[in-house]
């Protein structure tokens, strides 16, 4: 399957990056020979090496090639881009957007245009980045009546809030700095504003309750007026106040908004805080879920866009194989990677043991630690309890092998001023 990709942005870079460096796996998941046919681009960019793929300026080049099979529109912006895409599907090809703005203000238009053709329009990027939030409505969710979904699917309006409680910055200098981090655009009117939060919500609202996109009729407030003192006050009341996209099946009808909003300090979404996104979805049958993951970025987006790329290939391609795991990677080279043995696994370790409260038991477990590469991050020793002579020990690990940090635990529970065995606990820190 042919691709021609429109954009080598952050976006086009990132998905042009995945695609040649994935090339074995995506093709074994899709179950097809996926190649990039032609990439348009007003320039080459440095962060992708083009040099084995035929390049244009001419973006309608890509649409009017007859190689192609799927167009990538990541140009952005809704005239150009509506004009490309339209010519695409008229042209009998698939389209692979990442563009929420588009599909908010001309999605009823694109996709009655892609019915009438017999085409494909997928879109997975446009929301949330690279958190699969689309599939998750369209397939995952799909038994369920969704009763509300609610969402941080902005993340500079994220990092500013943030930056405000956490830092006690002003709202002009939180906003500052996510500029300076590249977090905000020199014009940041749609994040702050909410308006590319409005972009998301009105697609969301449109899959989870069926209705027809209507992005005139999303509520929409931003964030500029919220004063230091409301957070704080906020806190002491035992909430946090998100900028979020809420949309809610009522009676009356759907509920479609985005605001500030407190929310209590002890709800999964309130922890979420930064750059990050996250969607709470609440079905009928599944009831809360919650979906977390980085909202922007080259690759994460570009993670979306390849996934949506795999989906067009594989609703073109039947064959078993696509939905079966291991039979998709069969003639694959990563084929046979086998399961680590427990024992030949590397993390971190809790201990914690009671030992007799004598001088010289410390030095002898750092001793049996360090005789087995095992390096001590902390530990911490509780007073002995009344008319006991033995004293709690509770020790962490750096990361170690399995059969090393057994072996230590063997040691250590072999000497005499040990009581008992010791508990183990695995540590992840889960941010690698």
């Amino acid at each position: 399957m042919n691709i021609g990709i429109c954009g080598l942005g952050t976006v086009g870079s990132g998905t042009f990056n995945v695609l040649t460096r994935n090339t074995a796996l995506i093709d074994a998941r899709a179950g097809a020979n996926i190649r990039i046919a032609q990439v348009a681009a007003r320039r080459i960019n440095p962060a992708c090496d083009t040099a084995e793929v035929p390049m244009t300026t001419d973006i309608f080049a890509v649409v009017n090639n007859p190689d192609v099979d799927v167009v990538v529109e990541l140009i952005g912006g809704t005239t150009v881009a509506r004009d490309l895409v339209l010519e695409a599907i008229r042209n009998g090809k698939h389209v692979v957007t990442a563009n929420k703005a588009l599909i908010a203000l001309h999605g009823n238009e694109i996709f009655e245009a892609a019915r009438q053709k017999s085409v494909m329009v997928a879109f997975e990027a446009a929301v949330a980045g690279g958190i699969p939030i689309i599939k998750t409505l369209r397939e995952g969710l799909g038994a369920n009546r969704i009763e509300w979904l609610a969402g941080i699917i902005n993340g500079t309006s994220n990092f500013i809030l943030t930056a405000m409680e956490e830092q006690g910055s002003a709202f002009a200098d939180a906003l500052s700095e996510a500029q300076a981090l590249g977090y905000a655009e020199a014009d940041p009117t749609f994040d702050i504003e909410g308006i590319d939060a409005a972009h998301k919500l009105v697609i969301l609202a449109s899959l989870a309750f069926g209705i027809p996109l209507q992005f005139d009729k999303v509520y929409t407030q931003g964030i500029t007026n919220l004063d230091l003192q409301d957070l704080a006050y906020a806190r002491e009341l035992g909430y946090r106040i998100k900028h979020l996209g809420i949309a809610r099946e009522t009676e009356k009808g759907v509920e479609v908004r985005v605001h500030p909003t407190l929310i209590p300090d002890n709800s999964l979404i309130a922890e979420v805080d930064g750059v990050m996104n996250a969607v709470m979805v609440k079905g009928d049958a599944v009831g809360p879920t919650l979906f977390y993951g980085a909202g922007a970025g080259a690759e994460p987006t570009a993670s979306a866009v390849v996934a949506d790329i795999i989906d067009v290939a594989r609703a073109l391609n039947s064959a078993p194989e696509t939905r079966v795991p291991y039979l998709a990677f069969s003639n694959a080279s990563f084929n046979g990677t086998p399961i680590i043995a427990i024992e030949e696994v590397e993390t971190a370790y809790y201990l914690r043991m009671s030992a007799l409260d004598r001088p010289g038991v410390l030095s002898k477990l750092a001793s049996i630690m360090s005789d087995r590469g095992i390096s001590i991050e902390a530990i911490i020793q509780k007073r002995p309890l009344p008319g006991e002579d033995h004293v709690r020990l509770i020790m962490l690990t750096n990361t170690a092998l399995e059969r090393d940090l057994v072996a230590a635990v063997e040691a250590i529970e072999a000497l005499d001023a040990i009581a008992g065995p010791v508990v183990r606990i695995r540590v992840e820190a889960l941010d690698k």
